[in-house]
């Protein structure tokens, strides 16, 4: 039955192979789960998906398996093998309810009456104390009680049941979705160089156990400085006009990039880079920052990233005067080539979705300035282009 499982995720473009199914059958045959759908779930997670981006599509491809398994039979036979029940099940029990489990005949008829109801019932029931239903002390159904019972659909009232297992805890971590402020987060922890700098006043446990055996067990403590993202960041953000529908993303963008980066700069510009940019919305007019002075005050090392969705007229990025805020003397391509040749690495995150790309010219020559380095702004883009600036 596994088996099915296994290709069911490879199905749902989860890279699994042989390796992690052989690890998910070594984990049941050591009782790592027991006859708990959300046990095997746990197991089947850890040992079967190496990536958390894949965490939603394993969740969909787990409640696709468990909803094609059509008898009970089928997910006792998918969990645990048949010579577990009749040793362990007992085991999970209290005394009290080892005696009730027998009032049934044990867990054999237990089995045997549900399947003889399910052919017996014609239509849903509620309360009572025989039918498959909800609300009553029948052993099978929801929402009543009984100590021996089965449930059947819906959720767990008294916690005396297998549990169902049906929510999707990491449906937006998909590497396909719109990004999110966590999601975010976690892509751009990829793009890390951790340094010590400052003063010296964190605990270097190795050391300092190392010293003390040296000084003949007198306590001699070894401090050095925090340990900390060094990475060097530039950001500049495509403000107003066709941004505004992705204001929501870009802020979140912002927020993430300022708790990751302790080296980080931002900021503004509309459609393309010229001559000068802010970095204050509402004194953009009043106090421009001149581009120059930024790449003489930065250092190469940094890695510059641009928010935007290219898309403008094409006079904007290829000719002076093209801009439609105000004259730029040369045009946007002559600036952005400069920058490109004081800072090693650029990258441009777009928003639009990459089918789209093709349909609007000034995306492609956007894209064409930054050498094929333009990714979409989901969790799989963001990636890719933190790990072409790590580089």
């Amino acid at each position: 039955m596994l088996v099915q499982f296994f290709l069911g995720l490879r199905n749902a473009g989860i890279p699994v192979t042989i390796r992690e199914l052989l690890d998910l059958i070594s984990g049941l045959e050591a009782r790592l789960a027991f006859v708990d759908v959300d046990e095997f779930y746990q197991l089947a997670r850890i040992c079967m998906v190496k990536d958390e981006k894949y965490y939603d599509r394993f969740d969909k491809a787990f409640a696709s398996y468990f909803s094609e398994l059509s008898t009970l039979d089928d997910i006792i036979e998918a969990m645990i093998p048949d010579d577990w029940l009749r040793k362990e099940f007992l085991k999970q029990l209290s005394e009290e309810e080892k005696a009730k489990i027998e009032s049934l005949g044990g867990l054999d008829k237990l089995i045997e009456e549900f399947k003889k109801r399910l052919d017996e019932q014609k239509g849903r029931h509620a309360g009572g104390n025989k039918w498959i239903g909800t609300g009553g002390t029948s052993p099978y159904g929801h929402s009543g009680y009984n100590p021996e019972g089965i449930r059947i659909g819906g959720e767990s009232t008294n916690k005396k049941a297998v549990k169902v297992w049906e929510r999707r805890d990491f449906k937006n971590l998909d590497d396909n979705v719109e990004l999110g402020t966590r999601n975010i987060k976690v892509a751009l922890r990829r793009l890390r160089k951790f340094a010590r700098t400052g003063a010296a006043d964190e605990l270097d446990i190795n050391d300092t156990i190392s010293s003390t055996a040296k000084n003949g067990g007198m306590l001699d403590l070894k401090m050095v400085p925090e340990r900390h993202n060094a990475v060097k960041v530039l950001l500049f953000f495509d403000i107003g006009g066709s941004m505004d529908p992705h204001i929501k993303v870009c802020e979140e963008l912002f927020s993430a990039a300022r708790t990751e980066f302790k080296h980080m700069q931002y900021y503004y510009f509309h459609n393309y880079i010229y001559e000068s940019v802010w970095d204050n919305n509402i004194r953009r007019h009043s106090e421009r920052i001149q581009l120059l002075d930024i790449l003489h005050k930065y250092s190469s090392d940094y890695k510059v990233i641009f928010v935007g969705d290219a898309s403008m007229s094409p006079y904007e990025i290829v000719q002076p005067g093209g801009s439609v805020e105000h004259w730029n003397e040369e045009s946007g391509e002559v600036w952005m080539r400069r920058l490109r040749e004081t800072y090693e690495k650029v990258a441009w995150l777009n928003p639009v979705p990459p089918q789209d790309w093709n349909w609007t010219q000034s995306i492609k020559l956007v894209e064409q300035q930054m050498e094929g380095h333009m990714f979409p702004m989901t969790l799989g883009g963001l990636e890719k282009a933190m790990a072409y600036l790590a580089k």
